[in-house]
């Protein structure tokens, strides 16, 4: 067993969990830097998302973990109408920044950006949902953000329920999550990331808590370099930490088909490429159509 990998024997606590883990604004700023513009955004990432989204004949589209706006603000610059909502306020102001940057631009000056909790989404956005999203994205490894905090996943249960309202008959979830299996098993993450191209990652710090023998959380300590140019001095490293429940995918994957019903079109794939084209993906992306 690596040694990254932790037990503890005793039934604990059920974690409470930080609704918002940017919120000292630490987090928000490092990662800020660190996935920068939509520019870092990888070429497969592009292709996948918007080539996908237009063969669908999605135009509308609600980011319901928008971050710092990276990816509304490419879907806005690929022409699509975006809603972003987001839990952390810290990481929104990244958003709205961008927003009035840009604000001269009618695609930007249009764009709505409100702060939202999963939990409470349909009604939180009810003014804004009418009849429904061509597509509801929540990539990134966000929804792994959410604890699982009465050991039933009651909560990510009623956020998917959530999700599911917002989109349209006929339209698309787009939802992923890291290879939480592998990560269990090895207690390693790999440091690179399909969604960015940043070269300041310098690693990813892994470990995993089991709470009666079940996995609960796996922690991640982010090693980024702020100055690439002085990777070796101490001063241009930050170092923050996240933590994240960790989804198994045959779990993950029965949730969706149980809220979604089994007559929608489910799809998986590992890294953007089909499931048997890749062993041991970083990232598996699932893509639902919602039934007519």
């Amino acid at each position: 067993m690596d040694s990254t990998v932790f037990r503890t024997r005793s039934h604990g606590t059920p974690a409470e969990g930080v609704k918002d883990q940017y919120a000292d604004g630490k987090a928000a700023k490092v990662w800020e830097f660190f996935i920068g513009d939509i520019k870092q955004r990888t070429q497969n990432y592009r292709d996948f998302l918007v080539g996908l989204l237009r063969q669908k004949g999605c135009h509308r589209i609600l980011d319901v973990a928008c971050g710092t706006g990276v990816d509304s603000v490419m879907l806005l610059e690929e022409g699509f109408e975006v809603v972003s909502i987001d839990a952390s306020d810290k990481m929104l102001k990244y958003a709205l920044k961008s927003r009035w940057e840009r604000r001269k631009e009618p695609a930007f000056d249009k764009w709505i950006i409100e702060e939202a909790n999963w939990l409470t989404l349909a009604s939180d956005i009810s003014h804004l949902i009418g009849e429904g999203f061509d597509a509801v994205i929540c990539l990134g490894n966000s929804f792994a953000h959410m604890p699982d905090t009465f050991d039933d996943q009651r909560e990510q249960r009623q956020a998917l329920v959530n999700f599911e309202r917002c989109v349209r008959p006929g339209g698309l979830l787009l939802i992923d999550h890291r290879n939480y299996d592998y990560i269990i098993n090895t207690g390693q993450t790999p440091p690179k990331c399909i969604y960015y191209n940043s070269e300041h990652m310098m690693d990813i710090k892994t470990s995993v808590l089991f709470v009666s023998g079940k996995p609960k959380i796996v922690t991640m300590d982010y090693m980024i370099a702020l100055d690439n140019r002085n990777k070796n001095n101490i001063e241009h490293v930050n170092e923050f930490r996240l933590s994240y429940y960790p989804h198994r995918l045959t779990v993950f994957r029965d949730m969706l088909t149980e809220i979604f019903s089994h007559g929608a079109k489910h799809i998986i794939y590992g890294d953007f490429k089909p499931l048997n084209q890749i062993k041991d993906p970083g990232f598996y992306i699932h893509v639902l159509q919602k039934q007519l």
